[in-house]
């Protein structure tokens, strides 16, 4: 026996969408409903949920964002503190949404919890995400890390030029069109990547051993020496607050994809198990090998070396410790594998987002969206992705962009997750909501959470000390973009649940039904208003 997830008065599960008369949102089956549930086989366990959250997590940020975050503090002791503070934070994330994931056991990630919590005006914590998940959800910094890594085993020193740019874009085709055409190889790649990431990582901790004994192709660094030091020169350091706030940023970046399961919670086996065990090894591991991986990396690389290496940091720590011979040159590539792979789960992840916006109609033409055809996998939502992530690739000017895209992309999530943590401590405390989850999480966890959150939102409005355009733009295009974006999402709102049904004079309505084997389903009605 089927059931719907929500109530006349307060549905949380149903959705609204004004189309053009002539668009039709009836069922392609006979008893009207339109299917969009997944098979079991196709249903992911432990293993899978583990090698996906690693996959999304490894990703570029490790083997590029260092530089940037020294260049930032200006201190290698304090460097390694936030990568520690990094994980701690990703902890805290993780219990938050731990507790709303295995109480709303359904695709979507944020977009259900924020629903859960702000129901008042209705749909506009949905429109407002939908515009954050849709036009800065894309896969262009880890596309163009995985060019700058080709081209870096080929031997070139080239920027973030055109042909980094044009490998990227191909890098983001493959992931998109595999995804679309053999679903199942997409995920046997996502896990494969996965261990294949874990690998590289692992080599770089042990290579970093063998830096700090003494085994280096250059004259040691010496970073350890007086390691809490600020210093200021012209390469790193004497970013004020700002500095620490971007800082933070990319490493939060770096963690990024702890909450990737919780996107496709509606394609996990009995997933309060899954995620429960899966999420935790996930991030304790990553954790450990973030802050070895950088212990490695200052063993390695001298501080002006490191500040400058921008996106190439590992390939930069490869040839200080193995030499700049051919075979030493192929590890760069090994690393481009890595970012292969989180351009692979990233792509995943977000797609089953865009399905979810395009399920609950919260996108115009929800029916298309939402659509597994023809290959049972989400192809027009991955193509959505696939647009976003070309378009932010090629609007930047020729010049260093990678900084500026892990930011952009960063950045709105900490007003996101900001929000995600209020309304979590207002949930415990408003006894009317009848709040329950089978995991609980402390308020001083989801206090800290948030107010981290806080810091990275507000910060990084305030100025740098020194040159405002140091990354070769003003210092404020990426908060003002991210800001401006969420302030689109409550535009969009305004014309799709206001403007748009006063000018037609109807509304389309779409109801989640969950089934009793766990199955969901998708039910479309026409409902005229004059």
């Amino acid at each position: 026996m089927a059931t719907t997830v929500a109530t006349k008065d307060s549905d949380r599960d149903s959705r609204e969408l004004t189309i053009p008369a002539d668009e039709e949102y009836a069922s392609s089956t006979n008893d009207g409903v339109q299917q969009f549930a997944y098979s079991d086989s196709r249903k992911i366990g432990v293993t899978g949920a583990l090698f996906l959250i690693l996959n999304k997590m490894i990703g570029t940020g490790i083997f590029s964002t260092p530089s940037a975050i020294f260049a930032a503090t200006g201190s290698v002791g304090i460097s390694i503190i936030l990568w520690i503070v990094g994980g701690i934070l990703t902890f805290c994330g993780l219990s938050v949404f731990l507790e709303f994931g295995l109480a709303i056991p359904l695709s979507g990630g944020e977009k259900n919890y924020l629903e859960r919590v702000y129901r008042r005006p209705r749909y506009l914590a949905s429109c407002v995400l939908a515009a954050q998940m849709i036009l800065l959800g894309f896969s262009s910094g880890n596309s163009l890390a995985f060019g700058r890594y080709i081209l870096a085993a080929s031997g070139s020193r080239e920027g973030d030029g055109w042909t980094a740019r044009g490998i990227a874009i191909a890098c983001i085709t493959f992931a998109v069109v595999l995804h679309s055409t053999l679903p199942k190889w997409g995920l046997r790649f996502v896990n494969l990547l996965g261990i294949f990431k874990v690998v590289i990582l692992v080599f770089i901790v042990f290579s970093g051993f063998a830096a700090i004994s003494g085994r280096l192709l250059v004259p040691p660094p010496g970073n350890f020496h007086n390691a809490f030091a600020i210093e200021v020169t012209e390469h790193y350091g004497g970013q004020g607050a700002y500095g620490y706030a971007t800082a933070l940023l990319q490493i939060i970046y770096s963690y990024k994809g702890w909450e990737n399961a919780n996107y496709v919670l509606g394609e996990l086996k009995n997933p309060r198990k899954t995620l429960s065990i899966a999420a935790p090894i996930a991030i304790g591991a990553v954790t450990i090998l973030y802050v070895l991986a950088n212990v490695a990396y200052f063993a390695a690389i001298n501080k002006d070396d490191l500040a400058t290496s921008e996106v190439l940091v590992a390939g930069l720590f490869f040839r200080n410790v193995f030499g700049d011979s051919a075979s030493a040159r192929a590890l760069p590539a090994f690393v481009a594998l890595s970012n292969l792979g989180n351009v692979l789960a990233v792509s995943f992840a977000h797609s089953r987002l865009n399905q979810e916006f395009g399920k609950e109609a919260l996108l115009p033409y929800g029916k298309f969206w939402a659509s597994i055809k023809p290959f049972n996998a989400p192809a027009a939502a991955l193509f959505l992705h696939w647009l976003v992530t070309v378009i932010i690739l090629v609007a930047p000017p020729a010049g260093p962009a990678y900084n500026f895209l892990v930011n952009l992309y960063t950045y709105p999530g900490a007003w996101i997750n900001g929000f995600v943590a209020a309304g979590l401590i207002y949930l415990h405390y408003k006894k009317s909501e009848d709040w329950s989850s089978p995991w609980h999480t402390y308020l001083p966890i989801t206090v800290l959470y948030l107010l981290a959150n806080i810091f990275l939102a507000l910060v990084p409005f305030i100025p740098p000390n020194g040159d405002w355009n140091a990354e070769g733009y003003p210092y404020f295009v990426f908060p003002v973009v991210g800001v401006g974006v969420l302030i689109l999402g409550g535009v969009y709102w305004t014309c799709w649940s206001k403007i748009w049904p006063a000018i037609g004079g109807y509304r389309i309505e779409a109801h989640r039904v969950v089934e009793d084997d766990g199955k969901e389903v998708v039910r479309y009605k026409k409902v005229k208003t004059r």
